[in-house]
C-alpha cells in the first residue's frame, strides 16, 4: 500500500488506518461522530494526500481541458477553481474533478478523486496526443490538507501571510504556510467552509502539526475518511464509484449546471 507523508502524524495521533484506493489511510481518530460535528461546528483537519493531481501544460491547455469537461473553463482567470466532470461521449462520468486555472490559456491543474487517478491520467494523456500540450501524473509529488469548519480562517490566518478573508470560494493563491510553499485554495468536500492546501515539500508535517497547535484549543479535531463521507453525503456532494460512475450521465446526477452547452 502507498503511504501519504502523513502517515507517521496519524500513527501518533492514534488514527485508526485501513486500505483506500490502495493507500493506508486514516478512517477516525477518536470516532466518526465527533469528528463529523466537530468539523459542522469548529474545525476538522483531513489528510487528502491520496487525490491525484494531473497537470496540463503547453499553448492548447486550455484547448483540451475544455475537449475534456463539459463546464466553460474559458471563464476561468488566473487564481480561480471550477467544479467539473471527465465525461465519455455518452455523457457519463469518468470522473468527476476540480480544475485549477494556473495560467491562462496554457497551466491548468485537474484534481481527480484518488480511485480514479491510474484511469484519469491514461484518458486525459490519450486525448492530449492530439493537442499541442504536455499531460503530466504529479499526484506522488503533492501532499494535500483540508482545513474545514466554521473556524478554518480563524485557526489557518496566523500561519500564513495570504489574506484569507479576501479569498472567494473557489478561489486560489501561492504563498506560505507554516512556512512552507503551498497553494492555498477556498474548496472543500464536506458543505463548510475552508481550506484545502497543496504542497510539494517533502514535510507536510510542519503543516499538519502548525495548524493542530493551532486549532486545537479552538476545538479542531483530525477528521478521518469516514467522516468525510458523511459530510459530503449531508451535502449531496457526490462520490464516484457510489452515486455517480460511468453508467450515470451528468444530468443523471442533478449536476446539469455544470454542463456548458452553448461554450463552443
Amino acid at each position: 500500500m502507498k503511504k501519504t507523508r502523513l502517515n507517521q502524524v496519524h500513527r501518533e495521533a492514534g488514527g485508526r488506518l485501513i486500505e483506500f484506493a490502495g493507500w493506508e489511510m486514516p478512517v477516525e481518530y477518536r470516532g466518526l461522530i465527533d469528528e463529523h460535528l466537530a468539523v459542522r461546528t469548529k474545525a476538522g483537519l483531513f489528510d487528502v494526500s491520496h487525490m491525484g493531481e494531473i497537470m496540463i501544460d503547453g499553448p492548447e491547455a486550455l484547448a483540451l481541458v475544455q475537449y475534456l469537461t463539459p463546464n466553460d473553463a474559458s471563464k476561468l482567470l488566473p487564481g480561480q477553481v471550477q467544479y467539473s466532470a471527465l465525461t465519455t461521449p455518452e455523457g457519463t462520468f469518468v470522473d468527476d474533478l476540480l480544475v485549477y486555472c494556473l495560467a491562462v490559456p496554457d497551466k491548468y491543474l485537474l484534481v481527480v478523486n484518488a480511485a480514479n487517478t491510474d484511469k484519469d491520467f491514461a484518458w486525459v494523456k490519450d486525448k492530449a496526443a492530439s493537442f499541442k500540450v504536455k499531460a503530466t501524473n504529479e499526484s506522488d509529488r503533492y501532499s494535500q490538507l483540508a482545513l474545514q469548519g466554521p473556524l478554518a480562517q480563524d485557526i489557518l490566518q496566523p500561519l500564513t501571510e495570504l489574506d484569507l478573508g479576501q479569498m472567494k470560494s473557489f478561489h486560489f493563491a501561492f504563498g506560505r504556510v507554516a512556512g512552507i510553499d503551498s497553494l492555498v485554495s477556498r474548496t472543500g468536500y464536506t458543505g463548510e467552509d475552508g481550506f484545502e492546501i497543496y504542497t510539494l515539500s517533502e514535510t507536510p508535517d510542519i503543516i499538519w502539526k502548525a495548524i493542530v497547535a493551532r486549532g486545537e484549543p479552538l476545538g479542531l479535531q483530525p477528521v478521518g475518511l469516514g467522516a468525510r463521507d458523511t459530510l459530503r453525503l449531508e451535502a449531496k456532494l457526490m462520490l464516484y464509484g457510489n452515486d455517480i460512475s460511468d453508467k450515470t450521465t451528468v444530468l443523471e446526477a442533478d449536476l446539469k449546471w455544470i454542463v456548458k452547452f452553448q461554450k463552443g
